[in-house]
C-alpha cells in the first residue's frame, strides 16, 4: 500500500443493455482502476435487475466478463445487493471473484471502521416499498422465482419494475429519502462514525449529529447520465468524483 492509494465505492449504476453509456463508463473505470486502488466497493443497484445467475445474456456475460478480468488481475471487488439486484448467488461470485457482502456491513477502511449500506432500509417512510421488499426477501419467495422459467422470470421482472417507476412518480421524494431517526439509529447500532450507502441518488457528505458528537453519511450518486464515485484515501481524505 502507498500513501497514495485509495478505495473506490460506487452504487446505483443500473446497468443495462438500454444505457450503453452507463455501461462504457463503468468498464472504463475498470480499466483505470491500477495497483493504487486497493479495492472496489459496489454498493447495490450494478444491474437494472438481476432475475438469477443463470440468466446469461450476452450483456450479463459481457459485464461479469469484465468483473473476472479485473479480479483476476489482483483488484479486489466486493459486492452488495441492491433493491433491483437482490438475487445474485454463489455462481455469479464463482464466475466474477467477487465477494459478496451483506447489507450494513462495517469494514476497516485504512483503520477507520466504516458502515457500508444499499441504503433502502434507511427510507422506512416509504412503507409501500418496505412491504414489498419484506415480501421479495422471504427465502421461499425467492426459491420459487428463481425455480420459474426465464422468460417468465422476465416478464415478471418487467411487470415489476414498471410498477416501481409509476410508485415513484407519484411518491413524494420526501417519503423516498432516508429517515433522520432511522440514520441515528443505525449509527448507534454499530457504533461507527462514517456511513457509504446509494439507493437514494442524492449524492453529498451529510454531517449527522449523535448523542456524543457527529457522525458523516455519504451518499453516492446514480449514474445515469454520467457516473460518479467516492474516492477514499489511505490518509483519510475523500472526493465524490465524477
Amino acid at each position: 500500500m502507498t500513501k497514495t492509494s485509495k478505495t473506490i465505492f460506487i452504487s446505483d449504476l443500473h446497468l443495462d443493455e438500454n444505457h450503453p453509456e452507463a455501461t462504457a463508463q463503468f468498464l472504463a473505470l475498470l480499466t483505470q482502476c491500477d495497483e493504487s486502488v486497493d479495492a472496489l466497493y459496489i454498493l447495490g443497484d450494478f444491474f437494472e435487475v438481476w432475475i438469477g445467475d443463470d440468466h446469461l445474456s450476452p450483456f450479463n456475460v459481457t459485464i461479469m466478463t469484465a468483473l473476472a478480468t479485473a479480479t483476476k488481475a489482483g483488484l479486489p471487488i466486493y459486492f452488495m445487493r441492491g433493491n433491483r439486484d437482490f438475487l445474485y448467488g454463489k455462481q455469479f461470485q464463482q464466475k466474477t471473484g467477487c465477494h459478496l457482502l451483506e447489507d450494513e456491513t462495517v469494514i476497516s477502511l485504512y483503520g477507520t471502521p466504516v458502515l457500508l449500506m444499499h441504503g433502502d432500509m434507511l427510507c422506512i417512510d416509504d412503507i409501500k416499498y418496505m412491504q414489498a421488499r419484506k415480501f421479495a426477501y422471504r427465502p421461499l419467495v425467492q426459491f420459487v422465482f428463481l425455480n420459474l422459467p426465464l422468460f417468465i422470470r422476465k416478464k415478471i421482472a418487467n411487470r415489476l419494475r414498471n410498477k416501481s417507476m409509476q410508485h415513484t412518480e407519484i411518491t413524494h421524494e420526501n417519503i423516498m429519502d432516508v429517515v433522520p431517526d432511522e440514520v441515528v439509529r443505525i449509527f448507534e447500532k454499530h457504533n461507527v462514525l462514517y456511513m457509504i450507502h446509494g439507493h437514494t441518488h442524492r449524492r453529498a457528505f451529510h454531517q449527522v449529529a449523535l448523542k456524543n458528537g457527529s457522525a458523516e453519511r455519504i451518499v453516492l450518486g446514480a449514474w445515469h447520465p454520467t457516473g460518479n464515485a467516492l474516492y477514499w484515501f489511505s490518509d483519510g481524505t475523500k472526493q465524490l468524483i465524477d
